[in-house]
């Protein structure tokens, strides 16, 4: 992946041969591949990992059209959030999420982010279904209904208000620099989690295991591993927006 091909590049952005645009499509699918592999939790419900890798490649494609080998960028850099942006584009536009359940995550959100501003720390479970005037049998529920839209929204965060604007990609250098510091912010939001929290994050995240797996692993039930996963992700996008939107 550190192969050198300015040359190419240059040669294509010269000629416009679309036999030199396949060409460094064929050396880059390697990007398309490990951004839908990484992403997989996001959509796998919802599309065929072909499906998504057709949207990847598109993304691609695009990529080496419109990159500019003098802006200091790695095309591998470019293109991984061409394509990561793509893919989320892809699985928005399924309409996949029931309106009644992208309503409760709204309010869940609005809800959540009113009670940890008015309480000055995260709320609890009950603090959120009282003030949503729901029991907890129904708040225990639509907790786990949201688990795979926070998940894509957890995604979208860090997608576009991190990354989407690739005018704005900066220098080697720079970007360096930014990454390592949101890696310091991320790890610090997780762990500000409790330990069952931060169990499920690092096995959805990090060792890609699906709920129902994550599930087995701790010995709860699935709609139990998405709950957690809700609240975890409501309290890192709040830890997390103040920072990204700076």
């Amino acid at each position: 992946m550190a192969t050198d091909n300015t040359a190419l590049f240059l040669k294509y952005k010269e000629t416009r041969d679309v036999e030199i645009r396949n060409e460094l499509v064929l050396i880059y699918m390697n990007v398309v591949k490990y951004v839908a592999v990484s992403l997989r939790n996001t959509y796998a419900k919802y599309g065929d990992f072909d499906d998504v890798v057709n949207e990847g490649v598109i993304a691609l494609i695009s990529a080496v059209e419109t990159f500019d080998t003098e802006r200091g960028v790695k095309f591998e850099t470019y293109a991984n959030l061409k394509i990561k942006g793509a893919i989320i584009d892809y699985v928005r536009k399924q309409d996949w999420i029931p309106r009644q359940v992208r309503r409760f995550s709204r309010e869940l959100d609005d809800t959540y982010n009113a009670l940890y501003t008015e309480l000055g720390r995260s709320p609890s479970n009950n603090e959120i279904a009282e003030r949503m005037g729901l029991t907890k049998e129904k708040f225990a529920k639509n907790m786990a209904d949201a688990a795979s839209t926070t998940t894509l929204s957890f995604e979208e965060l860090l997608y576009e208000d991190n990354f989407g604007n690739v005018d704005n990609i900066g220098n080697e250098v720079d970007r360096g620099i930014y990454e390592q510091e949101l890696r310091k912010v991320i790890a610090g939001a997780i762990d500000a989690l409790n330990p069952k929290e931060k169990q499920v994050i690092s096995l959805h995240y990090y060792e890609r295991l699906k709920f129902v797996e994550i599930a087995k692993v701790i010995g709860v039930s699935e709609s139990r591993v998405c709950q957690i996963h809700s609240k975890s992700m409501l309290h890192l996008k709040r830890r997390l927006e103040d920072y990204i939107k700076m």
